[in-house]
């Protein structure tokens, strides 16, 4: 990521920081239910518990995307979690799609291509990140 799109990132999510956990959680869990129910059994908590979780991981993630390499073990950590949970690398596809369009939604008007780009840079940048600490792509070579 470049400096402009970090800073995209983190001026936005902190427009998107400040509505209520719930109501984004809310809007993120539905819509990726929606795309992949296969994914509702992998949330074990409510969604407002989830929805808490969701904003704190995100927020402490983007306030270190200027310097990743300080983060790259909990990322590696946070992935192997998921995989015990169930989660799959296809899941990862579906979840950015979920964000992104949750994302839209909440910014509504001050969202635009330019910014879109800059989060969609960012997903992928840490979801590749978790998919190969995950080890999927190993499992797919063998």
């Amino acid at each position: 990521m470049n400096a402009k799109q970090i800073e995209l990132v983190t001026s936005s999510w902190k427009l998107v920081a400040a509505i209520d956990a719930e109501i984004v959680g809310t809007l993120f869990y539905n819509r990726l239910a929606e795309l992949s129910p296969d994914t509702k059994p992998l949330f074990r908590s409510t969604i407002a518990e989830q929805s808490k979780k969701l904003i704190s991981m995100l927020g402490y993630i983007i306030s270190k995307l200027r310097n990743l390499n300080d983060i790259i073990d909990e990322v590696a950590k946070l992935a192997q979690r998921h995989v015990n949970y169930g989660v799959t690398e296809a899941h990862y596809h579906t979840v950015g799609t979920a964000l992104i369009w949750t994302l839209e939604k909440g910014l509504g008007e001050n969202w635009n291509k330019e910014l879109e780009g800059a989060w969609i840079e960012c997903y992928d940048l840490l979801s590749s990140a978790m998919i190969d600490a995950a080890g999927y792509r190993k499992q797919d070579a063998a």
